[in-house]
């Protein structure tokens, strides 16, 4: 696969949108790979944590957040969901999964359907080792303030506006792959 080529296509054009979202993945598969690196007994795959960490945001631009110049018309709650649509239009399915499983910690079909959400009503929480690594790097970086990264502590924060589930799910993941009790 060559991620690169499919950002091309989506984000053709240089500007901030593209700025944001390749500056964003950057930051998260980079931060995912060290991660891997370091955790090595994890047998991680390195080439797919480092595609999907590149593509998980690819459907933004479809999104309506101006602050981020996506004018699209779907809520950004969507966002995932799109890319995942992007992604299994293009043959990947495995990467496609990342895109719609990395919200929040991943969000469950009993949340989705509670709070009402406009996307597909099934369990959307990370499954494999992969996903949840790069759901776990996304949460350190915004789109909005690309200079930084979050502390864990600042991205356990930003997570618990989804629920008690995130929070516990990213206090399991720190734990597991920073060795950080929060």
């Amino acid at each position: 696969m060559d991620f690169q080529a499919i950002l091309d296509r989506y984000y053709p054009e240089e500007g901030d949108l593209r700025r944001i979202l390749m500056t964003h993945s950057r930051s998260v598969a980079d931060k995912a790979l060290d991660i891997a690196r370091r955790k090595g007994e994890l047998n991680l795959d390195l080439q797919f944590i480092e595609e999907g960490a590149m593509l998980h945001d690819i459907g933004v631009f479809r999104c309506n957040a101006p602050d981020i110049f996506c004018f699209g018309t779907k809520p950004y709650i969507c966002h995932g969901s799109i890319g995942a649509e992007i992604l299994r239009n293009e043959g990947f399915e495995r990467h496609a999964l990342v895109c719609e499983r990395h919200t929040g910690t991943g969000l469950s079909l009993d949340y989705i359907i509670g709070n009402n959400l406009p996307i597909p009503h099934r369990d959307l929480r990370p499954v494999s080792m992969e996903e949840q690594l790069i759901c776990y790097a996304d949460k350190f970086f915004s789109k909005t303030r690309l200079d930084r990264e979050k502390t864990p502590e600042q991205a356990l924060a930003s997570v618990s506006k989804w629920g008690e589930d995130c929070a516990s799910k990213f206090r399991e993941w720190a734990e597991l792959f920073d060795g950080i009790r929060l």
